[in-house]
């Protein structure tokens, strides 16, 4: 009987060791899997520690930084949603200042991923896509005359027929930049027409 319990103690005793040195613990199984022991390096891992990433907060919420108003008007829950947004707000809303920053990409470059498709590489609505939609020209008299706010509001939520952008182009001053070239565009096209 002493044996036996002696030999229970034994096995007992050496048994936590086989578990806690043979038996691989469940954070090294990142190393086992090969697509897992690199994700613990990926950007995703860290979402709120960058600023360049779109996030579904709570409504009500605002970050530590600050945010940027909403004007969208619409339903977020509808199976489609489409969102328009206020246009008073927009035509009141200026450009703010933004500091100085390196990542920012040029409007010319935004504007020919994103827009030039619909609206053309001149903003003359003769893109592959606008012409088979019907997107506007971005050069007649009427787009001329919208306030820099409203095309920033185009861009931000979309309107009609035109998606949202503003999950797209996430950053405030690139959406200014979008701004910006369409008005260059605007200035660099004959005043009355469209080409």
């Amino acid at each position: 009987m002493r044996k036996m319990l002696l030999a229970a103690v034994l096995l007992g005793s050496s048994g936590c060791n086989w578990w806690y040195n043979e038996v691989p613990s469940p954070d090294q199984l990142m190393h086992v899997v090969p697509w897992f022991d690199h994700m613990i390096q990926s950007k995703a891992v860290h979402p709120y520690q960058r600023t360049d990433i779109p996030r579904n907060v709570p409504a009500g919420t605002v970050p530590v930084g600050g945010a940027e108003g909403d004007w969208r008007v619409g339903d977020p829950s509808a199976a489609f949603p489409m969102y328009g947004f206020d246009t008073l707000v927009a035509n009141r809303t200026v450009r703010p200042s933004f500091p100085a920053s390196g990542s920012l990409r040029s409007g010319e470059e935004l504007y020919g991923i994103y827009c030039s498709v619909c609206h053309g590489i001149r903003g003359a609505g003769d893109g592959k896509v606008g012409m088979q939609l019907g997107a506007p020209p971005l050069l007649t008299p009427l787009a001329r005359g919208r306030s820099d706010g409203y095309l920033y509001s185009i861009i931000r939520y979309g309107r009609g027929i035109m998606p949202q952008y503003g999950d797209k182009i996430v950053r405030q001053d690139e959406r200014w930049a979008v701004v910006d070239y369409v008005r260059t565009l605007q200035g660099a096209a004959p005043a009355g027409g469209t080409n």
